[in-house]
């Protein structure tokens, strides 16, 4: 397991391998680059058991469900242009077989979840709720959320019709 400070990251790969689902976590201390500037590395790769070799390219979004403290507000899924942007241009540098996905890792403050109580994985004794969405689908659907700092998001009424569990999304292409 790779050393990670990000509890996010950390309890999603932690999941991985409790799922035993073959991965390589990326090193993200360096952007990589590239011809007209820099992409921002993904966290994953996730290999499937498909014959053509297709796999995910993940970037992982951690936040809190729910988020705020005098209001909660759930289903917070923003992401930066410059996440998606990259998303995109590894998914066209590994071709037709790797699919970029937005990996929304909530950890669970509250009585509420995203995902059904037997979804809910335990990792360092915190709860954990883990949402996927293609990042084309993402990127169809996301609106300006912050101009400052060049965020989107996605309607929360959207988004929980593009979103799915990771292990749903996941199955779509692995022997889970």
């Amino acid at each position: 397991m790779a050393k990670r400070h990000n509890h996010y990251e950390a309890a999603f790969e932690a999941y991985l391998r409790a799922e035993r689902i073959a991965y390589v976590a990326v090193n993200e201390q360096r952007r990589a680059l590239a011809p007209h500037g820099s992409l921002k590395s993904v966290d994953f790769l996730i290999s499937t058991d498909q014959p053509a070799g297709s796999g995910w390219l993940v970037d992982v979004k951690g936040r809190q469900f729910p988020s705020g403290h005098r209001s909660p507000q759930y289903w917070r899924n923003w992401t930066t242009r410059d996440e998606l942007d990259s998303l995109r241009q590894w998914s066209d540098r590994f071709g037709d077989r790797f699919e970029g996905v937005l990996l929304f890792a909530y950890e669970l403050v509250a009585d509420r979840a995203p995902v059904s109580p037997e979804r809910v994985f335990y990792h360092a004794d915190r709860p954990y709720a883990f949402v996927g969405v293609r990042a084309a689908d993402y990127a169809a659907a996301a609106r300006p959320l912050s101009a400052k700092w060049d965020t989107v998001s996605v309607p929360v009424a959207r988004f929980r019709q593009l979103a799915a569990p990771a292990d749903e999304l996941l199955a779509d292409s692995l022997l889970i």
